[in-house]
Order: C-alpha cells, then structure tokens, then sequence
C-alpha cells in the first residue's frame, strides 16, 4: 500500500511514481522550438480550471469574428454517436471526415484528436471497451465521459509535443469519428 505524505492511500499508481520521478531533463527540450517550449511551460503550470477559461475566452474572440461559423457537430456528414460497445467492429474514417469534426483545439466535445491518431484512419478496429469514467491526470479527479470508446491494441508511444513515451495508454476515440460495420466480424487490418 502507498501512502502519501499525509498517511492516506494513493488512489493510482501514477500519483507515487510522479512523486518518485524527477522531472525531464533539459536535453529534451533542446530540439524543440521555442513556441513548444512556451507551450510545455505554460501546460506544467495552469490548472484545468484556467486553462478552459483561457480557450473560451479565445474561443468568443474568435466566434465573434466569425458569425456564421457552424459549430463541428453541425457540420453536414457527421454522425451522431452510435453507441458502440465492446467486440464491434468499425472503421475508422478518414483524416479529412475526422477533421471536419473538429474545433479550432483540434477536439471533438472536449476529446482531442492527436496526430498519432491520424494513421489510423481507414482502417477496420475491434472497439475494446466505452469509457464512462477515467481519472484525469491533470488534476487527479475522476471524470465522467460519454460517446468515447477505446480501441483494441491502439496504443500511444508519445506524441510530437510531449516526446517519446513508455507508459502505453490507449487512445480516447470519439464515437462519431468511428463508423460501426456490419456483418461478422473480420480480422484487424
């Protein structure tokens, strides 16, 4: 059993590695631009809380320049959710259909779409399991989620920005990005 510095137990083994882990050195950084830089810095240090006052306030300047703007659900062409569960085969859609979905932070209802994601798309998964409920690492809180499911075997290594990865976590799918195929179901491809 873990226990923190105040004798209560740990609720996820995260929370006890961070801990016992010092912080990425600085040669990760040094190829990075300064742009990535600044964004990294300003991620490690806003709360969840401000970081979504910080893009809805964005968010109205812009709407408010682009009135007739159709918000990403309304776009023609996407689906709404279909309720997909365990053992359904889909496919995923193409890069282009996926990308009409989303908004100017590259999320679909607050689900980002990374670019490790975008190959992917076209082909035919095995939907693992939904997701109704995940911790949210940002600020350790047990969070609630509809319309996402996990795939089999799908997998993230890293990402462009944070940079190479050995944890192994599955990739959010939103629902409407995924089209359910009919018939028995087929091996991956």
């Amino acid at each position: 059993m873990n226990l923190d510095e105040d004798g209560k137990r740990d609720i996820c083994q995260l929370q006890g590695v961070i801990r016992s882990s010092p912080p990425a050195g600085r040669n990760e950084e040094k190829g990075l631009s300064l742009v990535v830089r600044i964004k990294r810095a300003l991620k490690r240090r806003l709360s969840v809380r401000a970081e979504k006052r910080i893009k809805d306030a964005i968010s109205s300047t812009f709407d408010r320049r682009r009135r007739g703007a159709k918000p990403p659900e309304a776009i023609p062409g996407t689906q709404p959710s279909q309720h997909l569960n365990a053992g359904d085969l889909v496919r995923v859609r193409s890069r282009e259909e996926i990308q009409a979905t989303l908004d100017r932070w590259r999320s679909l209802k607050g689900c980002g779409f990374l670019d490790e994601m975008a190959g992917y798309c076209g082909t035919n998964q095995r939907v693992l399991k939904r997701v109704e409920r995940f911790i949210d690492e940002r600020d350790y809180r047990l969070k609630k989620a509809s319309g996402i499911v996990l795939l089999d075997g799908l997998l993230c290594s890293g990402t462009g920005t944070t940079g190479r990865c050995d944890r192994a976590c599955f990739f959010f799918w939103r629902e409407e990005w995924l089209e359910k195929l009919d018939g028995p179901a087929g091996p991956k491809s």
